[in-house]
Parts: C-alpha cells; structure tokens; sequence
C-alpha cells in the first residue's frame, strides 16, 4: 500500500551519505535523485521507496514527534546489522535490537534516529 516515505533534511549531502551506507545493509540503493532537493531509495523501482528532501517551502525541515518510518527486512540479523550501522554513522539509539510487542510473537525491531533527528525502526516478523 505504501509507495514511498518522505523524511525532511537540512544536510541533504551528510543524509545521502548516511542513507546510501546504512540502506545498503539491506540491499536497498539509490533509484532516483531530484536536483538539489533530495533522493530516494529502494531495492527496486516497483517496491516502497524511502526518499530524504529538502522541505519544498525553502524553510528548515523539523522533525515530526510520533512519527516513525519503519523499515520491513529480511531477519533478525538484518536487524542488528543496520540498527549497528545507524549508530556507527552517527545516529542516535531509541531502542536496542530486541523482540518487541506484548503477544506480538516474532515481531523483532530496533529503533534510531538519523542525523537530522528522524525516527526509523527497522524489524523482521517471523
């Protein structure tokens, strides 16, 4: 159902560098680029794309509190492995990898921010 998210930044090129490592620890790449406003990424064109912009009024992106991408990979694993890069690259944690959701069996998640203050959970179900 979900085509694409759209997260705000004001460093468009410190958000593509950290967006083009850490979304590539689930085999996601860069699809599409918009000039000097922002990018967006994907495993392909027909799947759901994340894409980081510069707000198109020309005034400073905040971050919206409550709101939350997440991020549907492959295992565990996968899991632990971009939730260690986001902080690597200088994200902030918001919540260690783990199993998450009382009666939820097998929903696994961890939660960051990115450098521009954006919350993103990545998980596996299963």
């Amino acid at each position: 159902m979900i085509g694409y998210v759209v997260l705000g930044t004001n460093d468009l090129p410190r958000a593509r560098a950290f967006y083009d490592s850490l979304l590539a620890e689930m085999g996601a790449k860069r699809l599409m680029e918009f000039g000097s406003r922002g990018y967006a990424w994907a495993a392909s064109m027909d799947k759901p794309m994340l894409c980081i912009m510069k707000p198109y009024d020309g005034r400073p992106a905040t971050v919206g509190n409550g709101v939350m991408v997440g991020i549907a990979v492959d295992s565990r694993a996968t899991v632990d492995r971009m939730h260690a890069k986001a902080l690597e690259l200088g994200g902030t944690d918001e919540g260690p990898p783990g199993p998450r959701a009382e009666g939820g069996d097998g929903f696994y998640a961890a939660y960051f921010r990115d450098l521009d203050g954006n919350k993103l959970d990545v998980f596996f179900y299963g």
